[in-house]
Order: C-alpha cells, then structure tokens, then sequence
C-alpha cells in the first residue's frame, strides 16, 4: 500500500494515510480517490456544510468493512476545525463539528468519511432550523421515477402555501430530497408540523402515490414523505455526499428539469467532478433564499382544527412528546373487546 500522501486545502495541508487503501471493492476506488473527488466537488460540498452542526458517516475499512456515525467530535481534531454545542433528544449534549472549509472535508476523509450528515441549522443558533427538508422515500414497489413525479406536485404545493422554492438532489439513491431555506425563528417542532402539513396535502393531491403513514405496514407502494427527518438530531445526506453503495454513488444537486430527466445512476465520484466544472454548483444560489413558514404552519390548524388532524409518531428512540398519538404499530395494537351483554 502506498505510503502518506499529502493533500494541499486553502493554505492547509491534510496528511492522507493509507491512500491507496480500496473502499469500493467492486470498482477498486480508494480512500485518495474519494478525498481527491471531495477536493473537485469542494465549493458545493462546504455550501452545503458550512457552519452546520455534522455527524460523520464513517467507513474506516471501505463500504465491506464496519462502519458507525460519529456524532460528537473526535478526539484529535484540528483546532482550525469549529465546533457547535447541540442537545439531543434525549437530553444528552455533544460538541459536534462544524465545517467552515476544505481541508475539514478532507480531514474527515482521512477518517474514512463517506457521507457528511449536516443539521438543518447553524452553530450560531442551534435550536432554530434554517432549512425544511422533505425526504421522498420510495417504498418497495415504487422508485425513483415515482419520486420525481412527487417531487414535481411538491413543487406546486411548496409554491401555493408561501411561494416557497424548494431546492431538488437525488438522495443517492432511490429517493429525491427537496431543501426549502428558511428564516431561522421556528423550533424543530414547528418545522416538523410544517413537513406534516406539507405531507398531508400531497396525500390529498396524490392519494394513491404518496404517503405520510408512519408505520410500514399502512404505507403501500407509495412515495412516503418522512416528515420525522425534520425532527432534532435527525440529518439527511448533504448535497456532494458519498453513499456507501458499491458504484460509489453521489447525492447530486438538480435544477427542477432535472427532476425525471437525470437519474441517479448519472452521479457517481467519477462523473461528478466533471458536471461541477462544467456547470458549478446549480444550488450555490440557497443560501440567497430565507423563506417563512407562516402559510404552511396556517395549513397545519386548518388540519388540526377543521379535519381533526392530530400530531403523527415521532421516532422509537425519541421520549414521548406531548400530544402525540401512540406509536404502537396498528397490527399490535390492542383491539376493544366486545360488548359483554
């Protein structure tokens, strides 16, 4: 295996061990050859990033080897590397890493990160999302195609309630994920009710081709809209990521032609590098955006208030939130006995 090699990042240098080791057995791509494709791809990928509380999904062996999220930051990490307090639902805190520049990325490469994790916040305020982020989740049955046509009713609806722009990336891999930015003065509890009111008007919209039903077993072969990703300490693959799949495959930012054109498979950390240099990053225009919530949260009481529309399950690990149904799976649940006359 070929010895340390050393990366040069705006005036930094990142020592790289072990560069020729293979993460991507069935292509032979290496640990250089990700930390070289983060460095192509680096003004999109430290968009995405920058100031963001981030959890790193770490493959230390390649994609066959363990792999485990590191959500507090490492011991050893380079001072140059910022970081934000941020309390989880448990009650429990970390201090986790903010990247600010190139050589964070390629540092965490260095450690075997594939795919970056970031919150929908920044570290100057931890606790108010700038960002509402709608993940189109294929269930089985359905795929990316049945996303992309999601994604394009999305986009009418997100227009209707606030004239909100949301901004498309393939998830990597079947799925498509829509990033709206928005002014950061909601708690994750009231984006979260946003993401639920937007789910429950495309279930209207598309009933037979989109659900928010939490529990496997109710959803179908339907599009399901996690609206639990916009609940803390949950974080959706950031635009640029790599995904641990055997053809290394990218979470590509789309304009909206796009969407249904470009499929997945199109981006990978071979194909990538030359798409950036040719068109940049055609979401480099977010962070220009800050949207308001305020027609979407309106749509959530008229929800609540009109059709009896209550709060939907939060995840398993999360403590019992006020006013939340309860999550025992309807197959489970206890059924009423009968009348004893």
């Amino acid at each position: 295996m070929a010895e340390a090699v050393e990366l040069e990042a705006g005036g930094r240098t990142v020592r790289l061990s072990s560069p020729g080791k293979v993460f991507f057995p069935e292509h032979g791509y290496t640990k250089l050859d990700v930390a070289r494709y983060y460095q192509a791809v680096a003004p999109g990928l430290l968009r995405a990033l920058r100031e963001r509380p981030t959890t790193l999904q770490r493959y230390p062996d390649g994609i066959a080897g363990e792999w485990f999220y590191q959500k507090r930051a490492p011991k050893g990490m380079p001072d140059w590397i910022p970081t934000a307090h941020i309390t989880f639902p448990s009650g429990r805190s970390a201090d986790e890493m903010c990247p600010t520049e190139e050589a964070a990325a390629l540092w965490a490469a260095q450690y075997g990160t594939l795919t970056f994790h970031p919150w929908p916040v920044r570290r100057g305020d931890v606790d108010h999302p700038d960002e509402l982020r709608i993940d189109l989740d294929p269930q089985p049955g359905t795929d990316y195609d049945d996303a992309a046509r999601a994604a394009h009713e999305l986009r009418a609806v997100l227009a209707e309630f606030g004239g909100l722009h949301g901004w498309p990336k393939t998830s990597g891999g079947r799925g498509i994920h829509v990033f709206v930015p928005i002014e950061p003065r909601w708690t994750f509890t009231q984006v979260r009710r946003a993401a639920i009111a937007v789910g429950r008007e495309m279930e209207r919209r598309m009933p037979e081709r989109v659900t928010i039903k939490w529990w496997k077993e109710e959803r179908g072969e339907r599009i399901f809209i996690d609206y639990n990703q916009t609940a803390r300490d949950r974080t959706i693959a950031s635009a640029y990521s790599v995904r641990p799949r055997p053809n290394a495959p990218v979470s590509a930012p789309l304009t909206w032609t796009e969407v249904g054109v470009a499929h997945p498979r199109d981006f990978d950390i071979t194909t990538m590098p030359a798409r950036f240099a040719a068109l940049g990053d055609v979401h480099a225009g977010m962070d220009e955006e800050a949207h308001s919530l305020d027609a979407l949260l309106e749509l959530a009481t008229k929800d609540e208030h009109d059709h009896g529309l209550a709060d939907l399950p939060y995840p398993p690990e999360y403590p019992k939130m006020p006013g939340e149904p309860s999550r025992v799976q309807p197959s489970r649940a206890k059924k009423p006995r009968p009348h004893e006359g």
